[in-house]
């Protein structure tokens, strides 16, 4: 049984483990980009993205330590979503405590963008409730009502 999983708000002093969740070979393979992202440019990002009154960036903690991100940007009336487990985290249910917890958090319709052949996402997605509802350009988009079950 994973252990549970609580949501807080990021913050500057993220910076350092979100840089390298997101230059992890694996998370860059199924980011729709996937370059390497260098410090300075990640600060600039992460100043702006907490400021941004249209975007949410929780970091999720287990037992008092980080162990993945998920964000939320608002856009015509639905959330979209993206996430990463810190690689020591992946395959213990960590992504699909983050997304319930986001679900709750955010109570209102949501979409994910998966990229093709993200078999983990996918599934993660699914288990948590959100329905395919296209593919285009080697995008999959899930939907969900945003409502909580329980």
């Amino acid at each position: 049984m994973t252990e549970q999983i609580s949501l807080r708000p990021a913050t500057m002093a993220d910076a350092e483990c979100l840089l390298a969740w997101r230059n992890d070979e694996g998370t860059r393979l199924s980011s729709h980009t996937s370059e390497m992202i260098e410090m300075a440019d990640h600060l600039n990002w992460l100043r702006a993205s907490l400021s941004r009154e249209d975007r949410h960036l929780y970091i999720a903690e287990q037992n008092h330590q980080a162990v993945g991100t998920v964000r939320a940007d608002l856009a015509a009336g639905k959330w979209t979503l993206s996430w990463t487990v810190a690689p020591e985290a992946r395959g213990k249910g960590v992504a699909h405590q983050m997304l319930n917890g986001i679900i709750k958090e955010l109570n209102s319709p949501l979409l994910a963008e998966v990229k093709v052949g993200n078999i983990a996402s996918m599934k993660v997605a699914e288990r948590a409730g959100f329905i395919l509802e296209k593919e285009d350009g080697g995008v999959l988009f899930y939907g969900h009502t945003g409502v909580s079950p329980g």
